[in-house]
């Protein structure tokens, strides 16, 4: 029973250990990694809630957002100039190329039709098509020597954001951060996904898979028109007392269910996301309403502009999001656009204007509001293009280029990785990714390293097999990218 007597340190520690207060306490503690370091050697154990964890590692990144390009951007005709593939414009390609399509196949060296100029202090060579990422240069770290190995959309995706090239079925990259860090917001998913007006990227579902993991981990799909989450809102004759009665007495219900089956993760997660779901109806809505904010910002991401509005909308509550703890957010477009077999100067410049000043704002605006430094921004596809023409070597307006996975080039913001710098080089074409190669594996390994956690140690117990997202310990943190 309590007294108001004085007490030793023993005593109060032993009647307040599991208050409500400290166990408050510690749940902050814990979502600002300020709870002691432990000194053995870390284990990852398997969790099955949102809770926020605590790193091992001291996280620089808290947040992440890929703005992922299906297709295939032309890395030489926007990221890696290459003087002396235009200058041999039209002549025979000295080597060996893997084609997708033999059929519409040549070796004739096509080169650049756009200017590319140096910009901001660093320097960095930009293609014209890129005006608003040529603005930000300082801020990026532009990686040119990406490599998969292997030329399909398909595989390519799979190892981007699953770890294995072509294995489908395995769990996401934001599917792994999630697991292994939980949420820093109660009442919004931790992983989000933006969808295009148009329809699924190419591989649909699989972009944002939970896999094996348990199925809280999973992407939760906003869509692409209002209302972005349907049922949100509760009808008028169930709001207020009569729904906050419903809930507790599910809830109840639920609590009861389990305490019968101790054990059962995936129900716990399922009680734990319909839980979830209660919660989002206020704070959902207000995080995807950009109405309040400033017509400054609006015009910064585009959305005064027809060509731009769409996904300048996305790439701005993309922002909303992580600014309220949400950790990992995906922005897609429908199937894939940067994929630019034929008429390449036609429809490479329309996807550059619909994505390149948006992206680029959302790099401005998180950096204009201390955001930038605590959340990676990721621009990029999953393969590059070849350097020979495409469609029999015409040279008309029906022209384009095939698919390349030996090189190609990325962009990575914010999150402690350095800003103003290239690294690695493809060779003098563009085909090959020739010095300080980056394989989709070592760039895992390097972002949940800027998250705090280990890939070799962030496991999952799956029929009996230790599963990371890497799958390999050979690939490597790439330091020579962090500040």
């Amino acid at each position: 029973m309590w007294t108001d007597e004085p007490t030793n340190r023993r005593e109060f520690l032993r009647r307040n250990a599991m208050g409500i207060g400290n166990m408050a306490l510690a749940t902050m503690l814990a979502r600002q990694n300020l709870l002691a370091t432990p000194t053995s050697k870390p284990v990852v154990a398997q969790s099955f809630d949102a809770r926020a964890r605590t790193t091992l590692g001291e996280p620089k990144a808290k947040a992440m957002i890929s703005l992922f390009m299906h297709g295939g951007p032309s890395h030489m005709d926007l990221t890696d100039p290459k003087p002396e593939l235009s200058k041999r414009h039209g002549q025979q390609y000295p080597g060996e190329i893997q084609y997708s399509f033999a059929n519409r196949a040549s070796k004739k060296l096509k080169g650049c039709q756009w200017e590319f100029q140096k910009h901001g202090q660093c320097g960095t060579e930009i293609s014209e098509l890129l005006p608003h990422t040529a603005g930000i240069v300082d801020d990026i770290c532009l990686v040119r020597s990406m490599y998969t190995g292997g030329n399909g959309h398909e595989i390519s995706i799979r190892f981007w954001h699953g770890g294995i090239r072509g294995v489908v079925g395995r769990p996401t990259m934001g599917a792994w951060l999630t697991y292994g860090l939980g949420s820093e917001a109660d009442n919004l998913p931790a992983y989000m996904v933006l969808k295009d007006p148009g329809g699924n990227p190419t591989d649909g579902a699989s972009n944002w898979s939970n896999g094996w993991l348990p199925p809280l981990f999973r992407g939760t799909v906003l869509r692409a028109k209002e209302p972005r989450i349907h049922n949100l809102t509760p009808p008028d004759y169930l709001r207020g007392e009569l729904q906050r009665q419903n809930l507790d007495f599910l809830r109840s219900l639920n609590e009861r269910h389990l305490a019968a089956n101790p054990g059962e993760r995936d129900l716990e997660a399922r009680i734990e996301s319909y839980e979830l779901a209660a919660r989002m109806q206020v704070a959902a809505t207000e995080a995807l309403d950009i109405s309040g904010e400033s017509e400054a910002t609006k015009k910064l991401y585009g959305i005064n502009d027809k060509v731009t509005e769409e996904y300048g909308k996305r790439c701005l509550i993309a922002r909303r999001l992580v600014e309220r703890g949400v950790r990992f957010v995906q922005l897609f477009l429908a199937g894939q656009p940067w994929d630019n077999h034929k008429q390449i100067a036609k429809y490479l410049p329309q996807v550059c204007a619909r994505t390149d000043k948006p992206c680029a704002a959302l790099v401005r605006d998180l950096k204009a509001r201390g955001l930038l430094d605590s959340t990676i921004v990721h621009w990029g596809g999953e393969i590059g293009r070849l350097p020979v023409t495409e469609n029999n070597g015409g040279n008309g307006s029906n022209d384009g280029r095939d698919h390349n996975g030996q090189g190609f080039s990325c962009w990575v913001a914010g999150g402690g990785f350095k800003g103003g710098m290239t690294y690695g080089e493809t060779d003098e074409f563009g085909h090959r990714a020739v010095k300080d190669i980056v394989t989709p594996n070592d760039y895992q390994a390097t972002v949940l390293h800027q998250f705090g956690l280990d890939h070799k140690q962030l496991t999952f117990q799956y029929n009996g097999q230790e599963k990371t997202l890497t799958n390999e310990h050979t690939c490597r943190v790439v330091k020579e990218l962090l500040a």
